[in-house]
């Protein structure tokens, strides 16, 4: 199975009226699951760097009657390029971004400055296995030294799909 985003968010803890950033938004798949899980009280943050993807989001998100999504069109690699307060979102999702990231320590330090003190954030990527995921894939080791390089404190680790790997980590 791919990457699944109900059992892989299921792993946030994610509750109603949490704040939610969604790091490299893409189709969305990850932003409508927590846009679900965190109820009307709660907020998603879905970030993109592509216009038209924001739009899909946009568009699916009143589709499915889901209001709690603000689209921001931003750069994930830029401290204070999401365009989000310090210390706002309870919870981050990065997913298949990673490998795509070329300056992943600004990513993660983006990361610690939006995240309130004990957030949460999963990061879900290609497996170094899959035949199908990128030439360069980020590895899950190589993912878990840069986030605790931070200070981020690993959770849990999780297989995330058959060409996925997942972990959740702790903001200090």
């Amino acid at each position: 199975m791919f990457s699944d985003p109900v059992a892989n968010t299921s792993k946030l803890g994610l509750a109603d009226g949490m704040k939610v950033i969604d790091l490299g938004a893409g189709s969305g798949f990850y932003t409508f699951e927590a846009a679900k899980r965190v109820g009307s009280t709660g907020r998603v943050y879905a970030v993109e760097v592509q216009k038209d993807l924001l739009e899909r989001i946009r568009s699916m998100g009143k589709t499915q009657s889901l209001n709690n999504i603000e689209v921001i069109w931003g750069n994930v690699e830029k401290i204070g390029g999401t365009k989000v307060k310090d210390s706002l979102v309870d919870r981050a999702i990065a997913s298949n971004i990673l490998f795509q990231i070329e300056k992943p320590d600004d990513f993660v330090l983006e990361i610690k400055r939006i995240m309130k003190p004990g957030g949460k954030v999963l990061v879900v990527d290609w497996s170094e296995v899959s035949p199908l995921g990128p030439k360069t894939p980020f590895s899950a080791a190589k993912a878990q030294a840069l986030f605790e390089k931070s200070g981020f404190k690993l959770d849990q680790s999780f297989g995330a799909g058959d060409h996925h790997y997942g972990m959740v980590f702790t903001r200090p």
